[in-house]
């Protein structure tokens, strides 16, 4: 496992969704867990997430998943602004939504492995470090 990693709302809703790579988030979660190491997301990702379940399932998801997310092994990241001001360079320079240049620049900032299965990410491959969910 590397020093530190990083989860875009991709491998978040992933592991949520039961899709099969959201085996390998839980597989992530059981070793940040013994290795009293957790993982890191932004909060603008956890704003994502919680977008992202109630539109597809509602609100009752949302709760229980919530439930969820306080167990797991993660440190939430709020967007200062020495991070906003990154996210605000990768979205500059490349294609990527809001959420996903919060999740680069967090990545950089903790000089941190990026997982995720989002090909938005393929273009800051030369930039940061990332764990391909396939």
């Amino acid at each position: 496992m590397p020093a530190a990693q990083v989860l875009d709302s991709h491998a978040l809703l992933a592991y949520f969704r039961d899709e099969p790579v959201g085996e390998r988030v839980k597989d992530l979660f059981h070793k940040a867990a013994a290795a009293d190491r957790p993982l890191h997301m932004t909060e603008v990702n956890y704003a994502e997430v919680n977008y992202m379940i109630c539109r597809k399932a509602g609100a009752t998801a949302w709760a229980e998943a919530a439930r969820i997310l306080e167990t797991l092994p993660i440190e939430f990241h709020p967007a200062t602004r020495s991070l906003a001001d990154l996210a605000a360079d990768f979205k500059t320079r490349h294609k990527l939504s809001l959420a996903d240049a919060f999740a680069a620049a967090l990545a950089k900032e903790k000089k941190a492995e990026l997982v995720t299965g989002d090909p938005e990410f393929k273009a800051l491959e030369k930039e940061i470090k990332i764990a391909w969910l396939k």
